[in-house]
């Protein structure tokens, strides 16, 4: 059998290219864990004094120096809060204004409503920004779900080498990734600041509002005042969180069908009506005045709303 010359060197140089991308992968990925373990720490470079850092990193979450939240519009500072994204308030207010104007001007235009312009600026300015604070939040929320088993049994590891907790608290800060990171970096600084453990893993559960951290924060409470082995309860405490994991991950993939059913649902309408308008411009555009089509346009909006209503409460099981 005769080799071809060719379809080697050609095997071979898909073989260079296929390993040089996976070193550069690589690379990325080990640039991109350094860069979030490390990003928590910025902070404290730019800062002077535990006092100072533990103020700072309030303030970028959006809460007062003392720890607290804003009394007016309490659920949306707790969802900032959740976010971990950091808060300035004039960058923020004029990113909404911005998208404001520019939905604003893009509903209106299309639409040629005066309501449209309206409309815009209430989806650029409130539902937009709204939606990717709750999508940041979810997203946080699950990764601090699955880190915060690691997190524990590193403290569990050092404190079985004798390290005491705030030492072990403030290892899970240094080391881990966020957002287990900061929030465990917060806590060890608020020890350090003169808060005790029981204190500051309260607070660490009310940023996050988690229900494993919740489980953390009543363990640590329970030992505080009644005593006992704080390693064995961190172990079992890593190995309950461990199996609530595994379970939302069975939920979820059993409301998998619903859910893809429930999007199904959702964008086939706007889609087909989206073609419709792209392939024949007027089919709508010369009954879209007529009272029964605004009023039947509503009500199948209002339907489709309702629908979604339904199958989100079917789907949506907690643990």
């Amino acid at each position: 059998m005769v080799v071809d010359a060719k379809l080697i060197i050609m095997v071979l140089i898909g073989l260079a290219v296929f390993a040089a991308a996976q070193g550069l992968i690589g690379l990325l990925s080990v640039a991109t864990q350094k860069q979030k373990v490390n990003r928590r720490l910025t902070v404290a470079r730019r800062v002077d004094g535990i006092s100072a850092l533990v103020v700072e990193l309030r303030k970028q979450r959006g809460l007062t120096a003392s720890g607290g939240r804003a009394e007016r519009l309490r659920w949306l500072s707790d969802l900032i809060v959740a976010s971990g994204l950091p808060y300035d308030q004039r960058k923020w207010l004029t990113y909404a204004a911005a998208a404001a104007l520019i939905s604003a001007l893009l509903v209106g235009f299309l639409t040629k409503a005066p309501l449209g312009f309206a409309a815009g600026a209430v989806l650029g300015g409130v539902l937009i920004p709204l939606g990717i604070l709750k999508f940041k939040a979810g997203r946080r929320s699950a990764a601090l779900g699955f880190q915060l088993p690691q997190a524990l049994e590193v403290i569990v590891r050092s404190l079985e080498a004798g390290h005491p907790v705030p030492a072990a608290v403030t290892l899970v800060g240094r080391e881990m990734a966020d957002p287990v990171g900061t929030e465990f970096g917060m806590a060890a600084d608020e020890i350090a600041y003169g808060a005790t453990l029981e204190q500051a893993v309260e607070r660490m559960a009310e940023r996050c509002r988690h229900p494993d951290l919740d489980l953390f924060a009543a363990t640590v409470r329970l030992q505080e005042k009644t005593g006992g082995n704080l390693t064995g309860l961190l172990k079992l405490n890593a190995s309950t969180i461990r199996e609530r994991h595994k379970m939302r991950l069975k939920i979820k993939a059993a409301s998998s069908e619903g859910r893809a059913s429930a999007m199904i649902l959702t964008s086939a309408p706007f889609i087909a009506v989206t073609m419709i308008v792209l392939i024949s411009p007027r089919f709508y555009g010369d009954v879209i005045d007529e009272p029964l089509v605004k009023y039947g346009l509503a009500g199948m909006g209002f339907w489709i709303f309702l629908g979604n209503m339904i199958m989100r409460r079917m789907i949506d099981m907690r643990l």
